[in-house]
Order: C-alpha cells, then structure tokens, then sequence
C-alpha cells in the first residue's frame, strides 16, 4: 500500500519539486499540499496521512511552532526541509529534538541532485514509530568516578532526540564520549552548540587530534571526515583524530569506522548504538564483542528506526538491549570503577 503523504511548503516551485520527486519513485500517494500551518491543520484533519513534509520557515507560524502543537495533539511522522544556513541549521535541530523523524537540507540554486534520497528518507519516515516522550532526567548528582573506559556511540534517524535524552543524564564528569551521528556538516555545529548550552559534560565537534578526557563530549564534524580512536598515546591519556576516508556504509561520519578503530582496545571502550536505518555500526560491534567489549544497543519500543541496533542484535553483537530511557545509567554502570570490597 503506498504512502500518503503531505508537503506543507510555502514555495510553490518546492512543493513542485517534491511532489514530482515522490511521485516518480512510485511508494506514495500525494493526499494533499499547504502553504502554510493553518492550510496545512485543515488538509492534514482531511487526508489523514501517513507522514508530513514540513518547511522550517513558513508565514503565519513557523514550522517549529506548528511541529511542537503536531506532536503534542496528533503526532505524526514529520520530515522537516531546512536551507543548511546557521540560522536554519539551528531550528532543523530543533526541530528533531521536537519529534521530527528527519531533517533534508534544501537544495541550493544549482544543485539538481540534492533531493537525491528525498523518497527514501520520507518512506523510511513514513514506517516509523514514535515512541513515547518521557521527561528528560536531571543530570545525577550521584558522585561518580571513571573507570577509564570511553563511550562510542553511534546514531542516524531519531538520533538526535536519542543522544539528547542520554547526555542530559551525564554528570559533568563523564566518562569521554565520542559520538558518529548521520548527519549533514552544518546541522552538526548546530546539534553541537544546542548540547552545549543543555548538558553537564562540555561539548564540541572533534578539530584534529585530541585527547579524550572525562566530562567531555566530541562529535564528528561530518563532512570531509570520519572520527576515530586512536592508539596512540599522549602522556597517560588516549586520543581521537579526524580520518579524511572514503564513506563507509554510504555515511561520512560512518560509525563502523569509529568502531572498527577501536577494536585494538576493545576491552577499555563501551560501544552504543542507537535508532538510525540500515546497518552502519552493525559489523564494527560485532567486531568489538568479539574482542570483548560491552555493547549496547537501544531496544525496539523505543527506537523511532529499528534499522541498525536490529542488524547488530541479529549478527550477535549486542551484550544489552537498553530502553532508551535507561542507557545513561547502563553507560555510567559499565564506566564507573567499582569500589573494593573491605577485607
């Protein structure tokens, strides 16, 4: 059964564009299209869709503002269409931390194959589910002491809601994190300094090599380059260091390369993986499990994509299926030294 689908766009030539993208990869029906959020409440309550494509910038209400009154009275798959400015980079962010399944940049003037994946991504959007959102937990004011062990996490679709619920529970101690999150250069600073101003940890995107020091969160910057775990050592502390390879698994941050990098010292890291499509991390888990480390992956109920968590659980690379409302803790368990025992 095809898809329907919504376009909710104040540019008639987009709206054009998008139509003439869904309609020509043949898995969906065009119910309806709006030019702004009041136009777009009335055509949703008629057509019922199966998903929405939402424009961030639109008059009379913002996209943002429309998403967060969508999500709260009659939640629905939503993909939203930013310009990957600073300014609309920001509101994307905010958007999927709001609920939207997925955020595409426009394209520019000039770039015929930006939309490339459009269909894909919408159809994807379309299957998925959206779990319930619990309140985020307070940062633990539990003392906490690292036990040298460092945090890979990996993510695509959903992730960025995911990561934000997970790090919100992280001491400003933490354990260091490196994190591979599918996701366009410029949406990356923006999900970077959103995190900084809401986390306990410090935050940023990974600049050339650097040492990995608890209470600190680095990113991969995307782009033109992979984040990997290095074996080299400075002084007593390990390090990362930006990789310019090919992409992996179709992805540049791909997250088998952060994890297959640091199956020299499996037994010293805790690799996660989190709701995305496909099986990017998948492979470089099992790796890890092989060589004896922890992993965990996010479970189904909660995931918004079962995509890559289902392929590393179906490989046999997964120690934990954690809800995702209980991975902070399961992270810090694994990170934390345990105290001795008194003889």
């Amino acid at each position: 059964m095809k898809k329907r689908v919504v376009i909710v766009d104040d540019s008639r030539s987009m709206r054009g564009l998008i139509h003439q993208c869904l309609l020509a990869d043949g898995r969906f029906d065009i119910v309806g299209e709006a030019s702004e959020p009041f136009e777009a409440r009335a055509v949703i309550r008629e057509t019922n869709p199966d998903v929405i494509t939402l424009d961030v910038e639109m008059p009379r209400m913002d996209g943002l503002t429309f998403l967060e009154k969508l999500m709260r009275l009659r939640p629905i798959p939503v993909v939203m269409l930013s310009t990957e400015t600073h300014r609309g980079s920001a509101a994307a962010i905010e958007a999927l931390s709001l609920g939207a399944v997925d955020c595409i940049g426009k394209p520019r003037a000039g770039e015929p194959g930006a939309l490339a994946d459009l269909a894909e991504r919408v159809f994807v959007a379309a299957c998925a589910h959206l779990p319930s959102r619990e309140p985020r937990a307070a940062p633990s004011s539990a003392a906490f002491r690292w036990n040298g062990k460092t945090v890979l996490i990996g993510a695509s679709t959903g992730g960025v809601d995911a990561l934000e619920r997970i790090l919100c529970e992280m001491p400003a101690n933490a354990p260091p994190i490196l994190i591979a999150q599918h996701m366009p250069k410029g949406f990356l600073e923006s999900f970077a300094e959103r995190l900084s101003r809401r986390i306990a940890p410090k935050v940023g995107l990974a600049r050339g090599r650097e040492e990995l020091q608890p209470g600190r969160v680095l990113i991969a910057p995307g782009g033109a380059h992979h984040l990997v775990l290095t074996t080299e050592r400075v002084g007593a502390k390990s390090t990362c260091r930006l990789d310019p390879g090919e992409k992996c698994n179709g992805h540049r941050p791909s997250v088998d390369v952060l994890f297959r990098s640091a199956v020299p010292m499996a037994s010293r890291v805790v690799p996660v993986l989190l709701t995305g499509m496909g099986r990017d991390g998948a492979d470089g888990m099992m790796r890890l499990r092989r060589e004896g480390a922890e992993t965990i992956a996010q479970d189904r109920a909660s995931c918004v994509v079962y995509g890559m968590p289902r392929v590393a659980v179906e490989l046999g690379a997964v120690s934990q299926s954690v809800p995702l409302g209980r991975i902070a803790s399961a992270i810090l368990e694994q990170t934390s030294a345990k105290e001795r025992a008194a003889t």
